[in-house]
């Protein structure tokens, strides 16, 4: 636990007892789809290689020159309180290397962890301003994180294949082929959002820290006004309400986005810290940083293919009903089709062929159907 003592050059470590995990794999709290993806690549013969040579052509070196230059770097005089987190954070998940930080004039809040050969942290004020101690803390804990896990290297790469998709937008089989990458790389780092804020779980070990911080970047600071059980009814409407047609619209409005819907964050969280495997990590049973290199990527893969079997099978959205339903040989295609458009459009089904009967509360009734919702 955190004691206040220095540790690989740690210090101020705050007094409050947090439990520390000494040599802990950033697999510990990667979501299934992101580790074996990072399996995969640190497997990668020869992969180190092509990042090296690839880091001379992207604008790495100028990002770090402008962040020194025109933001504050986090230190024991600048943004001191930051520091200490900084510091707390390595020291709770035994990265002994510190990382830059930087505090950016945005008022937008954000964070980001970047870099190649080495991460650098930056957060805006907006969010600085935004949250107290113990949220900032999970957000810290959850850069840290990405630093850990070496998400930094494909974030940069991402920020430089989206800046290129604009500048080569007027060729059009190149932007459509750096289009169908950068789309690849955000869902990947979709996943790898849900690993960091698990990160940021680790270090601050208060998840009311967590979903408050979450409420707020959706929310603004009126937590006054906001609800954490309301909050996470959201994302249990989300994901079950509406029809087909929500469902495409749910993957067409997540395609562009690096990050989850913050409701939907917040509820993967809260499952996560309810789980055994939460447990066991505070119960200090986790892989540790030594055992990677023997790490199998099939395993990887499998575990991952396994998760996305479970989810299909467990969600409540209407796509995914459809598809476990049909995976499993269940009715007819077209039939389950037409019942899941149900709300598409104002047609009425025909009424059964019968008897003639009276008027009824229904009768003439030309509200158009509901949608599902």
């Amino acid at each position: 636990m955190s004691d206040g003592h220095e540790h690989n050059g740690h210090e101020h470590v705050p007094s409050r007892q947090r439990r520390r995990f000494p040599g802990i794999s950033s697999r510990t709290y990667e979501h299934p789809a992101d580790r074996s993806a990072l399996v995969a690549l640190r497997k990668l013969s020869g992969f180190d290689t092509v990042f090296k040579a690839l880091s001379g052509l992207l604008p790495e070196r100028s990002l770090r020159l402008l962040f020194l230059s025109d933001s504050v770097r986090v230190s024991d005089q600048q943004f001191a309180h930051l520091n200490v987190m900084l510091r707390d954070a390595c020291y709770i998940l035994d990265l002994e290397k510190v990382p830059p930080m930087y505090v950016n004039q945005d008022p937008q809040p954000n964070a980001m962890c970047i870099g190649l050969d080495e991460p650098i942290i930056v957060v805006t004020t907006g969010l600085v301003e935004l949250l107290d101690e113990e949220e900032m803390r999970a957000v810290v804990g959850h850069e840290v994180g990405h630093a850990l896990s070496g998400h930094s290297v494909y974030r940069t790469i991402l920020l430089f294949l989206t800046s290129l998709a604009v500048r080569v937008a007027w060729i059009p089989l190149g932007n459509l082929a750096i289009m169908a990458i950068v789309t690849g790389l955000r869902e990947w780092f979709r996943k790898s959002e849900l690993s960091a804020d698990r990160a940021g779980l680790l270090v601050g070990q208060d998840l009311q820290a967590s979903m408050r911080g979450l409420m707020k970047i959706a929310g603004g600071n009126h937590l006054h006004e906001m609800n954490v059980d309301a909050f996470l009814a959201q994302a249990e409407e989300y994901e079950a309400g509406g029809d087909l047609r929500d469902s495409v619209l749910k993957i067409l409005n997540v395609l562009p986005r690096s990050h989850p819907f913050t409701t939907v964050r917040a509820a993967e969280l809260k499952k996560w810290a309810e789980s055994r495997d939460y447990q066991r990590i505070m119960d200090g049973h986790y892989p540790r940083r030594d055992e990677d290199k023997d790490t199998s990527v099939r395993d990887s893969w499998r575990e991952s293919a396994n998760h996305y079997s479970s989810h299909v099978k467990s969600s409540k959205d209407p796509l995914m009903k459809l598809v476990s339903d049909l995976a499993g040989g269940a009715g007819d295609l077209g039939d389950r089709v037409r019942r899941g458009f149900g709300g598409f459009t104002n047609t009425s089904p025909e009424p059964p062929q019968g008897p003639e009967t009276g008027p009824s509360d229904s009768a003439g009734d030309d509200r158009p159907p509901r949608d599902g919702s």
